[in-house]
């Protein structure tokens, strides 16, 4: 099967597409056919080693990947796709099931023509309302946001600040939170605005023409998105025990991501979460994708068709 591997940390230029073995499924896990998967911030961050937070954070992040080399060859965060074949214990899933899921929880690999995943890893049926591009950007960023926003326990009407809205924890962060009756401010640059407004935000700040701790303003709830703002400016701008969450603080474990992407599933359904696609690259063109979004400029999502 041809699959997307790097054997270094470096520039986009370190990812390689390869011809290498077909995975075959255990007895409890499916082999996914690949369609879609995605070039997520954190595939990109895992591929050049430029791992953000805390001292200890970065430590503990280079002896999970490999500290002088990767441990895993491939890359990508999530996928969504069709089981080619099941073990013979699995019975939650069968032969031409579509599917979407997080690899996070198993040891990525969305970078490739099939995958295989335990049954009981977070994998579940795919929205029949959604292709499979618009399912393949669904699990990470939406697992993340939800899991996140449901530490704040948000109540209809309380005021809800997004840093960072145009990402992809951000563009679902900012559906979510309206769906729970939030008044949902987001915060993103000039030519996201709209964007922005198009997701339900009842109102939007451009961050390279104001300040959003600078008007006064204050809330239940501030989120950054992307984990740059500085935490104890950001708080200056909460009500008295308000609360400041930071995609970075994510700690969501396995067995919560399943129920998150069962539950986000539902809201897809009910047709209170969408999928936003920036652009979309062939897996050949994987490097050149990687290179779109080590620039820090997209909207959403971005798509590697597989198939």
């Amino acid at each position: 099967m041809k699959a997307v591997v790097y054997t270094e940390y470096g520039p986009p230029e370190v990812l390689k597409l390869k011809d290498i073995a077909k995975p075959s499924p255990k007895n409890n896990e499916v082999l996914i056919k690949v369609h879609a998967t995605t070039v997520h911030r954190g595939d990109t961050r895992m591929r050049s080693l430029k791992i953000p937070g805390m001292r200890w954070q970065v430590i503990m992040a280079r002896l999970y990947l490999g500290i002088r080399k990767p441990k895993r060859a491939i890359l990508g965060m999530e996928l969504s796709g069709e089981i080619e074949a099941v073990g013979r214990n699995v019975t939650h899933f069968k032969v031409g099931d579509e599917v979407f899921a997080s690899t996070a929880w198993s040891d990525f690999g969305g970078y490739a023509e099939y995958k295989c995943m335990t049954e009981n890893g977070v994998i579940t049926i795919k929205p029949t309302n959604m292709t499979f591009e618009e399912a393949a950007v669904i699990p990470s960023g939406a697992i993340t946001a939800l899991g996140l926003i449901r530490m704040a326990n948000i109540q209809k009407g309380q005021k809800i600040l997004i840093y960072g809205a145009s990402g992809s924890v951000g563009t679902f962060a900012v559906q979510l939170t309206k769906s729970m009756g939030a008044e949902v401010t987001g915060v993103c640059s000039t030519t996201n605005l709209k964007l922005i407004k198009s997701l339900g935000a009842d109102n939007v700040i451009d961050y390279t023409r104001e300040d959003f701790t600078q008007n006064n303003k204050k809330y239940d709830v501030i989120f950054d998105a992307v984990g740059i703002f500085p935490s104890k400016k950001a708080k200056k701008s909460l009500k008295k025990n308000g609360i400041y969450l930071n995609v970075h603080k994510s700690k969501i474990k396995s067995e919560d991501g399943i129920v998150l992407l069962r539950d986000i599933k539902e809201l897809i359904g009910a047709g209170k979460l969408k999928a936003v696609i920036d652009r979309k690259y062939p897996l050949e063109q994987i490097v050149e994708a990687h290179r779109y979004v080590d620039k820090g400029h997209k909207k959403g999502n971005v798509v590697i068709n597989v198939k």
